[in-house]
């Protein structure tokens, strides 16, 4: 089972950008615990981290090459774009939408995502632990049948 996690923009500030919003784990942490917790699962993780959507589309479209399935903290682009968007649909891989900081109790924009409706479901407002939480869901899809 091979999973593509992806990271969005600023996530890589992670621990030194507003810890009270979003704790004082690295993404390095984050990156590390993902790792350790795929091993234990008998799964195999790639892990991209990008500022720029570009970037980010190609990574999804590379994940038919190797992925059964995706985790995905869009970040700020969750808001925005519809190109991930798109993308997400075009591979028609699961996917499991990730974020730090729980975006519906917060600034009435962070409230709608592009990508949340063409994702198997979202986890939201658990710092790094949700992404964790999405592995071992990710692992419990794939072993169900997708």
């Amino acid at each position: 089972m091979n999973v593509l996690v992806i990271h969005g923009p600023n996530l890589n500030l992670l621990g030194r950008r507003e810890p009270k919003m979003y704790g004082n784990q690295t993404l390095a942490e984050i990156d590390e615990m993902l790792r350790q917790e795929a091993a234990e699962l008998g799964m195999e993780v790639r892990i991209v981290q990008s500022n720029h959507e570009g970037v980010i589309v190609e990574a999804i479209q590379g994940a038919l090459e190797w992925a059964q399935a995706l985790i995905i903290n869009p970040a700020a682009y969750t808001h925005t774009s519809v190109a991930i968007r798109d993308a997400l649909v075009a591979v028609r891989l699961p996917a499991i939408e990730v974020h730090l900081s729980n975006v519906h109790a917060r600034e009435e924009f962070r409230r709608h995502s592009f990508i949340a409706p063409v994702c198997v479901g979202t986890i939201a407002g658990f710092g790094g632990a949700g992404y964790g939480a999405a592995l071992r869901l990710a692992a419990h899809l794939l072993k169900a049948g997708g």
